[in-house]
Order: structure tokens, then C-alpha cells, then sequence
């Protein structure tokens, strides 16, 4: 037990590490991911200001065509950094992909912010709203899994095959040129909040402790994809 400690790593998961470890991983964990939504948001804040938000949509939304790539890119690139930040590589490739994840969120999100803060008017207190209702919808599903401690493995068929519907009605709009209606913004919200279930009970139960990095990438998908559909 005394090299476990010196270690802080013996390949166990951390529900089976010891209690002090494995408060040292969940504290990595959501401090890690605290960082990566506070660099988030410092992201949003330098495209805006710089203008380079407006270049960026102006050149994706100039076909369908792009559109298409640009969701592509998104679905590869996030499936590529999930895989750097859990695999055996180097702590440095870890974090590359956790960097290079946020900022692909971010540009993920400059439609919906472009839409907020200039078409709609709302401005920052539109965004502001969701920002908290996304935070207080966060906090309460983390709290349920950490109260309970139940694992929502379960979950994971079914947050499987909704996504891949979610997806193909997504790209059928973009390529049909439909519109989504109310009801599939609550549906994502829904599964947002099956899949921040599902992480957090994964980290608790199935990560081990030296995987924290890749524990916050996937906490931040889940609090994008939930902030995304609440504001819309």
C-alpha cells in the first residue's frame, strides 16, 4: 500500500483505488474540466473580438456541401481526441487532444452564439441564461450520480442508437434543407443529460485514476452538447 501511495497509480480503476486517490482523481477530473470550459470560453471571446468567427461562418456556410465536411471533421476529430486522451500515450498527447478538443468545441459553437448574441438580439444575457441553466442541469445529474453512486452503464445502448438517429436526422436537414423543430432540441437535451449520467457514473465506476484527462474530455462533450440545445 505505501508504493500505491508514493505511485499515485497501481492500474486499478477508481472505484477499487483507495478512497484518498480516488479523491484525487475526481478533483483532477473537474478541475481539468473546469479549465477547459474557462479556455472555452476565452476561445469564443478572441474569435468574436477579432472578427475571425465571422470568416469561419461565412466559409461554412457556403454550400451544403461544407456544411457536410465541417460535420464530418467534427464527428472524426472528436472521436480522434477521445481516443488520444484515454489511450497508453504520453501525458503531453493527452493533453493535446484535450486542447485541440476545446477547440473544436468552440468553433462548434460560433452558429448558435452568432445567433444569439446578433439575430435574435438576446445578446449576452440570452447566452448568460443558458450558460446557468446548463450549469444548475450539470450539477444536479453529477450530484445524483455521486449521491447514488449507481452505474448508468446501462444507458449505454440506448444513448448509442438515439445518437445515430439524432445524426442522420441532422444530416438530413442539412442536406434536404428541413428545419428542426422544438421537439428535437428537447430530445438532445434529454440525451445531454443521459450522457452526463452515463460519464460520470463511467468515471467513478470503469476509469481508472491516472485518466483524468480523458475523463474531462468526455464531461465536456456532454456540457457542450447540453448548453448547445438549451440555448437553441
Amino acid at each position: 500500500m505505501s508504493n500505491y501511495l508514493l505511485d499515485g497509480y497501481h492500474g486499478e480503476t477508481a472505484a477499487q483505488a483507495p478512497e484518498s486517490e480516488r479523491v484525487a482523481f475526481i478533483r483532477r477530473t473537474y478541475l481539468h474540466l473546469a479549465v477547459s470550459v474557462a479556455a472555452l470560453v476565452g476561445l469564443e471571446f478572441i474569435l468574436f473580438k477579432s472578427g475571425v468567427a465571422g470568416d469561419i461562418l461565412q466559409a461554412w456556410f457556403s454550400s451544403k456541401f461544407s456544411l457536410l465536411i465541417v460535420f464530418a471533421l467534427f464527428i472524426g476529430g472528436g472521436l480522434l481526441a477521445q481516443m488520444m486522451a484515454r489511450a497508453a500515450m504520453p501525458a503531453f498527447v493527452k493533453y493535446l487532444a484535450l486542447a485541440g478538443y476545446t477547440c473544436l468545441q468552440a468553433v462548434f459553437l460560433l452558429p448558435i452564439l452568432y445567433v444569439a448574441m446578433v439575430r435574435t438580439g438576446g445578446g449576452l444575457d440570452m447566452i448568460n441564461q443558458a450558460a446557468v441553466m446548463t450549469l444548475v442541469t450539470f450539477g444536479g445529474l453529477t450530484l445524483t450520480v455521486f449521491l447514488t453512486k449507481m452505474d448508468f452503464s446501462f444507458l449505454r445502448a440506448g444513448l448509442v442508437a438515439v445518437s445515430w438517429a439524432a445524426f442522420a436526422v441532422i444530416i438530413g436537414g442539412i442536406i434536404f434543407g428541413f428545419g428542426l423543430g422544438i421537439w428535437f432540441s428537447f430530445l438532445m437535451v434529454a440525451l445531454a443529460a443521459g450522457y452526463i449520467l452515463y460519464d460520470t457514473s463511467n468515471i467513478l465506476h470503469h476509469y481508472r485514476t491516472d485518466e483524468h484527462v480523458g475523463a474531462a474530455l468526455e464531461l465536456l462533450a456532454d456540457v457542450v452538447l447540453l448548453f448547445y440545445y438549451i440555448l437553441r
